[in-house]
């Protein structure tokens, strides 16, 4: 095993193909097809799988891809020391429900690295995507919550893919309304209050199921319901149609503008939010700082 090598399977596993990462890596495709066999043939496993359309890691090689890209940052880390090498470019993504403080946390990783150049992903994907992003170590970490309602299903998907939950805070349900709604000047609201404006939630693709429903209370029956796919568009329903979602009361006036205002809803639930990584697996130095950034923002 080479060091060469391993940047050769870290290529190949973010392009999905042999001739894209032969392209990148500046070597004709027969040797990286051959080196990476015979890095197989070494430890006795099949890192990727081969189709038609190209190449996907296997479960065994999801496991080898984490490792190598561990030890290439490690290596990173010596040759910045030791060797007054500049950094090679660093990489680190995250998913994640739509949450501003998950914002708030990745602004302050970049800051606190300033490098001159690093390859960063924040993705604010559906529920289902984000335990596979992680899962697949498409991201080094996610971010969702968890219910009595959705609890048993969330957890056994985590199980399945080897993930852990770790929480960062429980919290009570809110409702996100604009700040000029007619029910604005309402220290709390209840569900009655609510029943005659368009309830917004974010859509789920294909796994519309409540279980990934980021919205609790995804249950009960509305008679308006509009669904979107990212936060802006919420926000801009939000105050165009007096509409409102519900979610965990932190929001950000630094992102959202003052527009929109949380008012705590009057029903008797919780929401755990918390992080998705995986098992065996230790973090990054990106994925240490981000986390420890989460919990600065979430306690205050």
């Amino acid at each position: 095993m080479t060091l060469q090598q391993l940047r050769y399977i870290v290529t190949i596993a973010e392009t999905g193909n042999i001739t894209e990462a032969a392209r990148r890596l500046f070597v004709s495709q027969p040797n990286l097809t051959n080196s990476v066999h015979d890095l197989e043939t070494e430890f006795q496993l099949t890192i990727f799988n081969r189709t038609n359309k190209g190449v996907t890691l296997s479960s065994d090689g999801e496991t080898f891809l984490s490792y190598a890209r561990q030890i290439l940052e490690q290596v990173s880390l010596l040759e910045e020391k030791y060797l007054n090498v500049q950094e090679r470019k660093p990489k680190f993504s995250v998913s994640c429900q739509h949450y501003s403080f998950a914002v708030n946390a990745f602004v302050d990783v970049i800051k606190e690295f300033d490098a001159n150049y690093y390859d960063f992903t924040l993705r604010e994907t559906q529920t289902y995507e984000i335990i596979e992003d992680v899962s697949r170590l498409k991201s080094e970490l996610g971010i969702l919550y968890i219910s009595s309602k959705n609890e048993e299903i969330i957890m056994k998907l985590l199980r399945q893919h080897q993930l852990i939950f770790e929480e960062l805070f429980t919290a009570t349900p809110h409702v996100f309304i604009s700040s000029t709604h007619p029910l604005a000047d309402r220290s709390v609201l209840s569900l009655e209050d609510l029943e005659e404006y368009p309830y917004l939630s974010f859509e789920q693709g294909d796994y519309n199921s409540f279980y990934f429903s980021e919205e609790i209370l995804s249950t009960l029956d509305r008679k308006k319901n509009i669904k979107v796919r990212d936060r802006a568009t919420l926000f801009n329903l939000a105050v165009g149609l007096n509409g409102y979602t519900v979610s965990s009361g932190i929001i950000s006036k630094e992102l959202n503008g003052e527009n929109i205002i949380a008012r705590p809803l009057l029903v008797d639930e919780y929401m755990k939010i918390g992080v998705i990584k995986q098992k065996q697996l230790p973090l990054s130095r990106y994925g240490t700082s981000y986390l420890n950034a989460l919990k600065q923002h979430v306690s205050q």
